[in-house]
């Protein structure tokens, strides 16, 4: 019996995806090659911008043939976008040849709905779980491992899903995270191991007693082994000092910081909710260059978010010209049902977006060459 695992979106969902394969080798499934030699097909899905859900429906789409020639097939889709319950009952209604369709925290229980699903399609949404401190996985990243410390978000950009679809901020016990880590070194097959969270720097605030995530990563760093720590994401309100100074001092620490941005201009970042402005940006940077002179920054940004006016994009455009980033991610904003923006006046159009998104990335080409000359 064999399995074929599509992941959509972040790296959270790509270890996602090693649980769902640990899950289904144990139940004695194989991995397959492809889909049309697989005995079942899970999607792990993504919500964060609607090209991902356009994307999962038509690939599900597609499997309607495969599973009018093989009637013992099982299609399950998760994830992020399957929390959403109208759309899961949207998903279970559209393509009637879904078995599973589970979401965000019900993952743990797909061996037991699979074997639940001779008795008849299976659907289930938790609203909110525990995080899973022991589930397994199948490690497939190569010589990185990813080692998830906390789930969900409490920040409530206007933007973004994120917290409806994975829950609060729940952090893992540093316990059970330096077992694990140990456990890796273990193996000697791993060069590499990145801590995962939507949020990084607000680890360990909801633990008790509280742990900073500076303090776990000096914890790491002290355990025997050879390996490079690194991590992602973080929130620029969240990085402090003390992370940033953990950085500089430790060997085994990369020296690389992904600060997403998001916008230049003050009233944008307001309206995103995100909780800095441009000159407190500019000051984290200012502090990273200071004391990790060859470190790596890269950043994310929005364009066209609703009523961005021209001269506002162009304070994004100036902040990626003054930090000259080794690289970012531009996204036209992208309007997600349920989100504070989804609902705000003025909203771009697709052409304005389009023109602002590729102004921001010949800039980011120019820099990176410029930078390659020198």
């Amino acid at each position: 019996m064999k399995y074929f695992i599509v992941t959509y979106g972040c790296q959270m969902n790509v270890h996602e995806s090693e649980k769902i394969a640990a899950i289904l080798e144990d139940l004695g499934y194989i991995e397959g090659k492809t889909r049309e030699e697989a005995d079942i097909i899970v999607f792990n899905t993504c919500a964060i911008r609607e090209g991902a859900e356009d994307r999962l429906l038509g690939n599900v789409g597609n499997l309607k043939k495969l599973k009018k020639r093989n009637k013992n097939l099982i299609i399950a889709v998760c994830g992020c976008m399957t929390q959403k319950a109208q759309t899961a009952k949207k998903l279970m209604d559209t393509f009637p040849f879904i078995d599973i369709v589970l979401g965000t925290f019900n993952l743990p229980q797909l061996g037991e709905f699979i074997k639940k699903v001779r008795n008849g399609r299976q659907l289930e949404i938790l609203q909110e779980g525990d995080i899973d401190e022991f589930l397994p996985y199948k490690r497939t990243s190569g010589d990185n491992a990813w080692v998830n410390i906390m789930q969900g978000c409490n920040n409530f950009c206007t933007y973004c899903i994120v917290p409806y679809v994975k829950g609060r901020e729940k952090s893992r016990k540093e316990e059970n995270i330096l077992n694990e880590i140990k456990s890796i070194i273990a193996e000697k097959k791993y060069k590499k191991i990145t801590l995962l969270g939507q949020n990084v720097n607000s680890y360990g605030k909801d633990l008790e007693p509280p742990v900073t995530f500076s303090k776990l990563l000096k914890d790491i760093c002290e355990l025997d082994g050879d390996f490079v720590l690194s991590f992602m994401t973080s929130h620029p309100k969240d990085l402090t000092d003390d992370v940033i100074d953990i950085i500089a001092q430790e060997d085994k620490i990369e020296k690389y910081i992904h600060l997403p941005a998001q916008s230049g201009n003050d009233r944008i970042l307001q309206l995103m909710n995100r909780k800095y402005t441009r000159e407190k940006y500019l000051s984290i940077i200012e502090k990273i260059r200071e004391k990790i002179p060859n470190c790596r920054i890269t950043s994310d940004f929005i364009v066209g978010f609703p009523s961005e006016t021209e001269n506002e994009f162009q304070d994004t455009y100036s902040l990626v010209e003054k930090v000259r980033f080794d690289s970012i991610f531009a996204f036209m904003y992208s309007p997600r049902e349920g989100t504070a923006a989804s609902k705000m006046d003025g909203q771009i159009s697709e052409d304005v977006k389009h023109e602002r998104v590729n102004k921001l990335l010949l800039l980011e080409k120019r820099i990176q060459e410029e930078d390659n000359k020198r």
